[in-house]
């Protein structure tokens, strides 16, 4: 059972997983039932978490809500640092990630929209390099692991600064490779095996370094970097399987 588990997540791109999630959590969710580890989003509690990403690298998918270590810090943050779910504003989801949607859709203060090009959770389906929005118009966005997809993350990132209102804010978490100064980028490179090689997976176009905060910076944005992870203790570091180094990339609209 160990080893469909694995090929599924580790095989099977995650916008299919999308859209079995129901069967597939019903289906695998007594195999791993346990009281070690805990998703923070919806509650579940584990003896482990399933394997995930290209190496099917262990302990990392939420068997429940198919929530990852991004998305648990991520719920933690907005929940304790950005106290977002007590806030009315208008919030652009882009590329929405399935532990959130439904929760985020509960939220009767929210004007919230989800937007992507091939998400069957996305309300619009649209290209992030030009959206249907008009200026102005959202006070919170998040879009994460998606600008590293993107051929012209510059136009992607301009077209985020658009939509959002003065003073508004987006999350942008990206993978970065911190060894390096410069991101890599080389749009030579189109075939599938040799993109992973490369960029550490298939479907990405180029490895963000410690420049991204500039690209940023260039797109019109006042970057602020969070190091909430530092808030949590230990325990919870261990309990919720969090990536104990991972730092938030706040862009702000001044």
């Amino acid at each position: 059972m160990k080893n469909v588990i694995t090929f599924l997540v580790t095989r099977i791109p995650r916008k299919y997983l999308i859209l079995f999630s129901r069967f597939f959590s019903i289906m695998i969710q007594p195999f791993y039932l346990g009281n070690k580890y805990e998703c923070p989003i919806c509650g579940g509690k584990f003896r482990k978490f399933l394997p995930y990403g290209n190496r099917g690298s262990d302990n990392r998918l939420c068997p429940r809500c198919l929530s990852l270590e991004r998305h648990r810090l991520l719920w933690l943050f907005l929940k304790r640092s950005e106290h977002l779910f007590d806030q009315s504003i208008s919030f652009l989801h882009i590329a929405p990630e399935q532990p959130f949607v439904k929760r985020f859709k509960k939220q009767k203060n929210w004007k919230y929209i989800t937007a992507d090009l091939e998400s069957p959770l996305a309300q619009i389906k649209t290209d992030i390099r030009n959206m249907p929005f008009t200026s102005e118009n959202f006070d919170f966005l998040m879009c994460n692991h998606v600008l590293e997809h993107i051929d012209d993350d510059k136009k992607a990132m301009q077209e985020i600064y658009r939509v959002l209102k003065k003073g508004g804010k987006a999350i942008l978490q990206v993978p970065i490779d911190n060894t390096r100064t410069e991101t890599y980028e080389d749009f030579s490179i189109i075939d599938p095996k040799e993109r992973e090689k490369h960029f550490g997976q298939y479907d990405h176009v180029r490895v963000y370094g410690q420049d991204y905060v500039k690209r940023l910076e260039n797109a019109g944005f006042t970057v602020e970097i969070s190091h909430f992870v530092d808030t949590l203790t230990t325990q919870e570091i261990n309990r919720y399987r969090i990536v104990p180094n991972e730092v938030i990339y706040i862009a702000h609209k001044t």
